[in-house]
């Protein structure tokens, strides 16, 4: 499509990036899929609820939402060519607000994200003489400066050192990668980290199996409890874990589809490839972090009920005392926290590419100023919320209100706009048929994301809200939880709503859709 009469030729866009082919977008997505969540919350939401019985809910919980909103947002992604805001506005301008929406969840995700990845790194150079000593838990805390706070949790600016040198690195190296562009930093940076996190997690997995006490482990989290089945709660949970797993719903992997090739990208082959290979590394490291905690079990002669077995806990002081007791510890410890550590980074690139790439497409920047455009201040206030004293409250409380409000919202919202508010998903169905090499997707899929995910999201939303409004998060303050949860959430919708008012630099409505032999059919 031509520009309109009187534009200035400045004001095209330039020709979008793109990945150098198929296995590129691949490895990205699955990099991004495959994060500090796979590690460190899915043995212990497995184990919770109904361990080998948890297999089940979680298989239908991949296939019947996972699955359906990555295609979903594969097709927005590829079909309108953009970043969330871009995509949104080119469907409704009424809807560029929802592109914004995820664009800063991602901005608040990434400044916390970064200070995990950190401190994996830093615990790699830890490992090598197990500087924990005996005493792994008031290692950490000291460690990350929390043995300084007060009963009564409050924010603290003192910047710890120990945390802010690594975090320094992390939001280097993101930086530069996402500067680099698609091809030429994120798609090489994913090759190069994949492979090594995979073999090193398999190295990983292999040493903790032949620990004495590793089979009971294993039978600790795959022994069924199919009781369990009947609880709304382990659905639910199933459901929550295979949503946060995939980076789905929130402007990830509608921006990366968005640089592949127009024709023959194969979505739906990629994304059951990506799928099931971040669902195939989480049961992977299920039995990597079982094995290694009935060792634990084993030697102290304690049950697997008495451990921290998610979350923080798990990776900083669980680990850290198996590290401690069970022989070659050091190289044991020094390849799970580098794994974590290329988990994390792989992700985190990831996180900034859907920022970066919305504020460059809004104001007209190439990817090297667009990065620093928003990875400035978003580092600023990694340092400044997290790498102090008080950061792992902190961090507690925004992760909490950014994924279970934040990013459960902008998936409902999404699955509803398209759905019954633009009617757009016949067009998106033909699309994601018309560019594969299989036309497997129909009316079932458009049921699942018309109906079946809004209304499960819905419940998880609701249950969630109620919860946060009657109870608070926690055992935090309410002015605590105020600050850091609800104030995040408001700082969001704020920064929403002035980048939705600012006008483009680029004509994006100037945009030629890519034309198929179905677009006739078209919702009306």
């Amino acid at each position: 499509m031509t520009p309109r009469t009187g534009e200035s030729e400045s004001l095209q866009a330039p020709p979008r990036e793109q990945w150098s082919g198929q296995l590129g977008f691949l490895m990205a997505a699955i990099g991004s899929a495959i994060g500090l969540g796979n590690i460190w919350r899915f043995p212990g939401v497995a184990y919770a609820n109904g361990g080998g019985a948890f297999i089940v809910p979680y298989v239908i919980a991949l296939l019947a939402a996972g699955l359906p909103i990555l295609f979903l947002d594969y097709a927005l992604g590829h079909r309108f060519r953009g970043s969330p805001p871009a995509v949104f506005r080119r469907m409704s301008t009424k809807l560029e607000w929802l592109g914004w929406f995820q664009v800063f969840i991602c901005f608040v995700i990434m400044t916390y994200y970064a200070v995990v990845v950190a401190w994996s790194l830093r615990y790699m150079f830890f490992s090598f003489t197990t500087a924990w000593g005996n005493d792994a838990g008031g290692f950490f805390m000291h460690y990350i400066g929390a043995d300084q706070l007060e009963t009564e949790v409050s924010y603290s600016p003192a910047v710890i050192a120990g945390v802010a040198v690594p975090l320094l690195f992390v939001w280097a190296f993101g930086l530069v990668v996402t500067a680099l562009g698609v091809s030429g930093g994120v798609e090489k940076a994913n090759k190069v980290f994949l492979p090594l996190l995979v073999l090193m997690f398999a190295a990983l997995v292999v040493r903790a199996l032949m620990l004495p006490g590793a089979g009971e482990g294993l039978n600790a989290l795959f022994t069924p409890k199919w009781s369990a089945l009947l609880d709304y709660k382990v659905w639910m949970a199933a459901l929550g874990q295979i949503f946060f797993s995939l980076s789905v719903g929130f402007g990830i992997m509608l921006t990366y589809a968005s640089y592949l090739q127009r024709r023959r990208s194969n979505l739906v082959g990629t994304g059951l490839v990506a799928g099931f290979a971040n669902s195939s590394f989480e049961l992977f490291a299920g039995i990597g972090v079982f094995a290694t905690l009935g060792f634990m079990a084993h030697t102290q002669g304690v049950g697997l009920n008495d451990m921290k077995i998610t979350g923080p806990s798990l990776s900083f002081i669980t680990f850290p005392t198996v590290i401690a007791q069970m022989p070659g510890g050091a190289l044991f410890g020094v390849l799970f926290f580098a794994s974590f550590a290329m988990a994390g980074l792989t992700s985190f690139i990831s996180i900034i590419q859907v920022v970066a790439a919305g504020v460059g497409e809004k104001l007209g920047l190439a990817p090297k100023p667009a990065s620093l455009v928003v990875g400035i201040p978003a580092a600023v206030l990694s340092f400044v919320l997290f790498a102090t004293s008080s950061g792992l409250p902190d961090l507690d409380v925004v992760d909490a209100f950014i994924n279970n409000i934040g990013v459960v919202a902008s998936a409902i919202i999404m699955c509803v706009a398209v759905v019954w508010g633009l009617r757009r998903t016949r067009l998106l169905q033909d699309h994601l048929n018309a560019v594969s090499e299989s036309r497997m997707i129909g009316l079932w899929w458009r049921v699942l994301v018309g109906v079946v995910v809004p209304v499960l999201l819905g419940y998880m939303f609701l249950q969630t809200l109620g919860t946060y409004l009657s109870k608070g998060y926690e055992t935090y303050s309410n002015g605590f939880v105020m600050v850091f949860g609800w104030g995040m959430l408001l700082m969001v919708a704020l920064c929403t709503a002035i980048m939705t008012l600012i006008p483009w630099k680029t004509p994006v409505d100037e945009f030629e859709p890519l034309e198929l032999e179905t677009d006739s059919k078209e919702e009306g």
